[in-house]
């Protein structure tokens, strides 16, 4: 059914169209308005039998979806930003017992400094935890992610993180086709533990292992996400026989058969990197766009094909790892080893900041020209960061960076709420 509405709610009313049993979760913008909409559902009876479960924090949320899972119910949670990093070892824990959870990842900065706007930084700190990653262009593909993550999960018995943009997509109100029930009954069966605690049939989920089988015990997570190259792009296209649109896989390409540039990204971004690109091929400009899906497990051999036969590749990304620069460029770089065509990395879009096609049209004008930085900051305010340097040189006790970076841009530092 076609509606106009909220990409949150619309995520809602997927996430209730796939019967979970268990819903916990602790309120963090931009997250919230997901699992307030499932509470109402919960609370009026229309989405039963289900438990929704109020906690007390992010770690308690991620904490009884383990609990819930390893009792073999279908569990979901979402959170954001520094939500997120308050349950990492939960987090950890999840991956590490193989329990097919779905959580919606909000994608928010974090801090310090306080920013409650978009970008990767928080999923993009959890690449490594185990955890399947799948990433949302659009508020369609959110919705049509979070019902595959529960098939992709639920084969696997592993975890999946649906990360969509915050604010750019869960605040967006736009048309959205949100399925039938009928429709997700079919796509999706019953869920069907593979691991279950059961008194009739005692088994410890979450033993402690020693050297002697910790090796092996993480070999056999890693052969489960490989797994996952085969399954997500099937999944996908199951998907895409029943519903008739098609949503996710490993990535998808976008006017690259003859680009000699090719531009990388995932999320939100790719809208308006698309645009560029339009405006681009218009004037004569052979580029394309590589638009990735599933950051975790990586495409290599996918990326490989994609993107092989360009002479430069583009990475734009909405985080950085401090102290060497791109998190996606240095996946696709493992992807093309070898390869002679150089892997520029644009971070761009931190904090929220806008990422305008008059900006991508600048850097991608410069990777054609040769004239890019492997490593650039889109709309890098220099003189701003210049002032700053020049101020801790010339003062000890010259303060923290935040503060003086707004003073001197004449912004009130706003109070956290």
């Amino acid at each position: 059914m076609r509606a106009q509405i909220e990409g949150s709610r619309a995520v809602a009313r997927a996430v209730a169209l796939a019967r979970p049993e268990v819903i916990c979760a602790y309120p963090i913008s931009p997250q919230t308005h997901i699992v307030e909409a499932l509470s109402e559902q919960v609370k009026s009876g229309a989405l039963a039998p289900c438990e929704f479960i109020n906690v007390e924090s992010e770690f308690a949320a991620m904490s009884v979806a383990i609990g819930a899972s390893a009792a073999g119910a279908r569990a979901y949670t979402a959170t954001a930003s520094q939500g997120l990093l308050f349950m990492v070892e939960a987090v950890y824990n999840a991956a590490g017992l193989g329990l097919p959870i779905v959580m919606t990842v909000a994608n928010r900065a974090i801090g310090a400094p306080i920013n409650i706007w978009n970008d990767h930084s928080d999923s993009m700190s959890q690449r490594d935890s185990g955890w399947i990653q799948l990433y949302a262009e659009s508020n369609q593909e959110a919705v049509d992610l979070h019902l595959q993550a529960f098939r992709i999960a639920e084969t696997l018995s592993l975890p999946v993180m649906v990360c969509m943009d915050g604010y750019v997509l869960t605040h967006a109100v736009e048309p959205i086709d949100v399925p039938e029930q009928e429709q997700v009954d079919a796509f999706l069966p019953a869920f069907e533990p593979q691991q279950v605690l059961d008194p009739d049939q005692p088994i410890s989920i979450g033993a402690m292992v020693g050297p002697e089988a910790f090796t092996e015990v993480r070999y056999l997570a890693h052969l489960k996400q490989m797994r996952a190259l085969d399954l997500i792009p099937e999944v996908s296209a199951g998907f895409a026989a029943a519903f008739g649109r098609t949503s996710g896989g490993l990535l998808q390409t976008y006017r690259t058969e003859d680009a000699e540039t090719v531009v990388v990204a995932l999320g939100s971004v790719l809208g308006t990197i698309k645009d560029a690109v339009d405006e681009l091929r218009e004037m004569g400009v052979p580029i394309g766009v590589v638009g990735i899906k599933t950051f975790r497990p990586f495409p290599q051999s996918e990326v490989w094909q994609a993107t092989a036969h360009a002479a430069r590749i583009v990475v734009v990304e909405r985080a950085f790892a401090i102290g060497i620069g791109g998190i996606v460029s240095l996946n696709v770089r493992v992807a093309l080893p070898g390869a002679p065509q150089p892997v520029y990395t644009v971070v761009a879009g931190l904090g929220g900041r806008a990422v305008t096609r008059a900006a991508l049209h600048r850097v991608f004008d410069d990777a054609i020209a040769d004239r890019l930085q492997p490593l650039t900051f889109l709309d890098l305010n220099t003189s701003l960061v210049e002032r700053e340097l020049r101020r801790t040189r010339e003062r000890r006790r010259s303060g923290p960076h935040a503060e003086n970076l707004l003073r001197d841009l004449g912004v009130v530092a706003a109070r956290p709420v």
